[in-house]
């Protein structure tokens, strides 16, 4: 039998959140839909933030309401705050995450505070999503570098990781958030990580910014980590990071597991009528 990997597709959220034309509610849950189909079984379908912020995700209940839940498939939704968080529980998100950076200047641009104050602010969230037994995923932005304050030190991202996971995060997603990530750099990090985390409770988000995700990927493999963050047709980046083109295409993803030996459960040729819809919706020619 194959070792099998996760992947989790969030291109619905965190690849359309950036597209500066209006992608319609329609649209995204056709998008969904799709990738329903595909044999994923994580799908990040939206985010709960405000409109003011976010307007691309202020459609966010109508999305959830809409697509057709396939069996099997978990559809999560980001949730910033207690007001998203309800929200999300209303919309019947089957699990939701929370988002944080091991770096100071990072915290401060995306979410206007430092990381101590935004770990107090999920406290309130990860105890109500406790007390009606709702998963929480816990991102974890700038693992190597950030684009304000240079390099990031593996302790702050350990230190950030064990307090969600303390706070009941089942799983810590590792953000390269502008891709600048190396295999040399994520030595360090990863093998500080795993001393200290079961492998099984991390994931990788690799920005390919550089053409480096795929390399990162493999090599985070080798450390057990199972599951991956990707993007259908390579879409998004993120706003808060200059020079982050965006996240690494699912495709490219499954295509290079599938090489090394491992199973996605993917379809490929589903996948691929998903990324040419994707491309479409978004009038944009990403690189696969």
């Amino acid at each position: 039998m194959a070792d099998k990997v996760t992947i989790f597709e969030v291109g619905p959220r965190d690849g359309l959140q950036n597209e500066k034309a209006m992608i319609s509610t329609a649209d995204k849950i056709a998008l969904i839909d799709m990738l329903s189909q595909t044999g994923l079984r994580k799908i990040e379908v939206t985010s709960f933030v405000s409109p003011k912020w976010v307007p691309q995700m202020a459609d966010a209940a109508e999305v959830l309401a809409g697509i057709l839940r396939e069996a099997g498939v978990t559809y999560a939704a980001l949730t910033p705050n207690l007001k998203g968080f309800e929200a999300a529980v209303s919309a019947k998100a089957d699990e939701i995450a929370v988002f944080a950076s091991a770096s100071e200047g990072f915290s401060q641009k995306n979410i206007n505070c430092s990381i101590a104050d935004s770990i107090e602010r999920f406290k309130p969230v990860l105890q109500a999503a406790k007390d009606i037994g709702l998963p929480v995923r816990g991102y974890v932005s700038c693992i190597t570098d950030c684009p304000y304050d240079g390099a990031v030190a593996a302790e702050n991202v350990l230190d950030v990781s064990e307090a969600l996971l303390a706070l009941g995060c089942y799983e810590i997603s590792l953000g390269d958030t502008i891709g600048a990530a190396t295999p040399e750099k994520l030595e360090g990090l990863l093998s500080l990580l795993c001393r200290h985390i079961d492998a099984a409770r991390l994931a990788g988000h690799f920005h390919d910014t550089h053409h480096r995700a795929l390399d990162n990927i493999e090599y985070a493999l080798e450390f057990g980590i199972r599951t991956f963050d990707s993007s259908v047709a390579g879409l998004g980046g993120c706003p808060y990071a200059p020079g982050a083109k965006g996240n690494v295409a699912t495709e490219a993803v499954v295509a290079r597991l599938s090489a090394l030996g491992y199973d996605t459960g993917v379809d490929m040729r589903a996948l691929a009528t998903a990324a040419a819809f994707a491309r479409q919706i978004t009038g944009a020619a990403h690189e696969i």
